[in-house]
């Protein structure tokens, strides 16, 4: 009985493989509105400020930067909890491919979370003057919020790996 029990256990982990294929879909709707982004900025690119075309491409790196932490998420996720690739020989391999357990895992997603966190803090400051002082008080509290959780979770890591 335990035994049955320990390996339906172990063959549940399959039920994380669905999430993380539908990680590419979210992938694939980022990348459309990414490029719909693009598809609107090119027209008007002449008549946009420099401030205007600067936050118009901070919303272009924030995006990119999800993306990323979808990829890593979607593909470290999947080797860690689910199974490992088995990628063939000769073909393009990530770098970082096999090498991110869990915990290396969440600092990049919480390393990911603070990057965006920037440049969105950064699209604010650009955009100030059509911001309530209030509102731009707590976005600097959120994002300091989310630098003190990564470092906080970078510390722990640190003195459990000691």
């Amino acid at each position: 009985m335990e035994r049955i029990l320990e390996n339906t256990m172990y063959a549940a982990r399959w039920l994380l493989a669905p999430i993380y294929f539908g990680l590419a879909f979210a992938l694939l709707a980022l990348a459309i509105k990414f490029f719909q982004e693009i598809v609107h900025i090119l027209p008007a690119i002449l008549s946009l400020s420099e401030a205007e075309l600067i936050l118009k491409l901070l919303s272009l790196i924030d995006m990119a930067l999800v993306g990323g932490l979808l990829v890593m998420v979607m593909i470290s996720g999947y080797e860690n909890f689910v199974s490992q690739l088995d990628i063939e020989e000769g073909k393009e391999k990530l770098d970082w491919l096999g090498k991110m357990d869990s915990g290396s895992l969440k600092m990049k997603v919480a390393a990911s979370i603070v990057a965006i966190s920037s440049i969105h803090l950064l699209r604010m400051f650009m955009d100030a003057q059509q911001l309530e002082s209030e509102k731009l008080m707590w976005y600097v509290i959120i994002h300091l919020t989310f630098v003190v959780s990564a470092f906080a979770m970078g510390y722990l890591d640190k003195l459990t790996k000691h």
